[in-house]
């Protein structure tokens, strides 16, 4: 696949690639804009052309066309990778020596996919009752119609696949594309067509809602090669240029809240689309914003909703909220139908996900009686050992414990069978000091490889990434060329200060999770103490 990438470099310029997203000025030799994610009050962001790479100095982040594909768009490599081939016209199955008979079938789902929706917008423009159903009945505008690609399946039980059939599909690329039932039939009949969109722009599948009654409510599309329904997220094509932009996502329970949350004006809204919430689901979405907002109702199913996403995002640093005041309405969809701004509001005033899920708790539960505490401090503590970072488990358990009149070394007492679900391999949470040692750690790398004797003294070990070690170039012709060598080795002193406290800090942030997760041990919490102990004193 190494071919394939240099082949796609050849073929795409930086500037172009990062052109889509960010408009780009001239600094020189380098190219210069706002970042994307957001951050910067200035101009921080560069493109170098020369090296076909770029560096965002206000995020900490650089690389080439891949590595910012991925990031800006929150996708994988792969994902990135695909993209970037099919703007660049390179057929990968060229370089990769694998399935071309898989790949050319998954392009044929595809555009039977997208004949499919073709054929259901038009349909849909021919039927009065379905138009004033989407405009009327769901108050639908058009430019949200067109921007969701609503259509809508007639009841002629073989309608679709006569035209599909004259196009030249088969039976099995039908079935493969799951638009056929067991009968060999249509499997969307007398349904309003919401399809689903890939992070490509490319329709992979469909949510379709009865109109005039019947069951189900609503039918999906079943997995294929193309949908997966635990990764998919419904409106992230339409959603993640909002969500880079603002920084935060709001995840809402259904599609339809997802289309009126974007007429409304909140075009952050995401669902998980008819299933629970997965850690690929959180994954996703954490690859663009760090801000996950729940938008779930307050009933016992919003609330064991909300329980599994605090348990998922323990190991992603996600800051968790729920938005909770829907003046009465019972879900997004309603409450904006009373008014857009009512919605833009409550997006703003959420509460964070531990407070709002023992608020709830208390609601339920007797808090006077023996039994109401200990129902109520048993989850308690299990939602707080979801917790990743010591200080907030902290926080709420000396809030528990005063809530019930308790001490915290009466909480921590209670065995708490946690029944934490296995997860994927982890993501450690990247706190505010993590980050600054990595950026004092990039400006002392920068220097010591290209800043000569300025550099001396510094002992670091040297990346061997290609791209890594271009982006430390720039990072030097950035910062300290216009330099002298007395300026730059009084900035290395500085540097090496302030790296060796940060880097103290959170050796000492990392050691005081472990004793917290080896209390019981007091051989081993002793060893860990005197460590801590060791890096305090410097």
């Amino acid at each position: 696949m190494q071919d394939a990438k240099e082949e796609i470099r050849a073929r795409l310029a930086v500037e172009d690639v990062v052109g889509q997203y960010i408009e780009l000025k001239r600094a020189g030799r380098n190219l210069k804009g706002r970042s994307p994610w957001g951050v910067d009050k200035t101009p921080s962001f560069m493109v170098s052309p020369e090296k076909g790479i770029w560096h965002d100095f206000s995020a900490n982040k650089g690389g080439d066309i891949f590595k910012f594909v991925m990031e800006v768009e929150g996708i994988s490599f792969r994902e990135a990778l695909e993209k970037l081939a099919a703007q660049a016209g390179v057929e990968l199955t060229k370089y990769s020596g694998g399935d071309a008979k898989l790949a050319q079938r998954k392009a044929r789902m595809k555009e039977a996919l997208e004949l499919a929706t073709r054929y259901y917008q038009v349909a849909m423009t021919k039927n009065k009752p379905v138009l004033e159903y989407v405009f009327y009945k769901r108050n639908m505008n058009r430019a949200t119609a067109k921007e969701f690609r609503i259509g809508y399946s007639p009841k002629v039980g073989d309608a679709l696949v006569k035209f599909l059939q004259k196009k030249g599909y088969s039976m099995q690329e039908m079935q493969d594309a799951g638009l056929l039932n067991r009968f060999s039939k249509d499997l969307f009949k007398g349904r309003m067509m919401v399809p689903f969109i890939d992070t490509n722009g490319q329709v992979i599948g469909y949510t379709a809602r009865v109109i005039d009654g019947g069951e189900p409510k609503y039918l999906n599309t079943p997995e294929t090669l193309l949908f997966n329904k635990s990764r998919y997220i419904f409106g992230l094509y339409q959603a993640k240029e909002a969500i880079r932009r603002d920084n935060f996502v709001v995840i809402v329970e259904g599609n339809m809240d997802v289309i009126s949350s974007h007429q409304a004006g909140v075009k952050q809204a995401v669902a998980t689309s008819g299933t629970a919430m997965t850690e690929q689901h959180l994954k996703i979405l954490s690859r663009l914003t760090s801000d996950v907002r729940l938008a779930y109702d307050g009933d016992d199913a919003g609330v064991k909703a909300t329980e599994r996403a605090i348990n998922l995002a323990g190991g992603l640093g996600i800051t968790l909220s729920v938005i909770s005041d829907y003046h009465g309405a019972k879900d997004p969809d309603e409450l904006i139908q009373k008014g857009a701004e009512l919605w833009q509001v409550a997006v703003q005033e959420r509460k964070p996900a531990v407070d709002w899920l023992l608020d709830k708790y208390e609601e339920k539960l007797d808090l006077l009686s023996a039994d109401g505490k200990r129902a109520y401090s048993d989850i308690a503590m299990k939602v707080i050992s979801y917790l990743g970072d010591p200080v907030e488990r902290t926080h709420y358990m000396q809030k528990v414990a005063k809530r019930l009149d308790v001490s915290v070394e009466d909480l921590k007492a209670k065995k708490i069978d946690v029944g934490k679900p296995k997860r994927l391999k982890q993501v450690k949470t990247k706190g505010a000091k993590a980050e600054r040692v990595k950026v004092l750690e990039d400006s002392l790398l920068a220097i010591m490889l290209f800043g000569g004797d300025a550099g001396e003294g510094i002992n670091l070990e040297v990346p061997e990434d290609e791209a890594k070690l271009e982006d430390l170039e720039f990072v030097f012709e950035h910062n300290y060329q216009k330099m002298t060598t007395p300026e730059i080795r009084e900035e290395v002193k500085a540097l090496m200060a302030e790296y060796d406290k940060e880097s103290r800090a959170v050796k000492i942030a990392e050691l005081s999770e472990k004793l917290a997760e080896v209390e019981d041990d007091e051989e081993k919490s002793a060893e860990i103490l005197r460590e801590i102990q060791t890096l305090q004193k410097g």
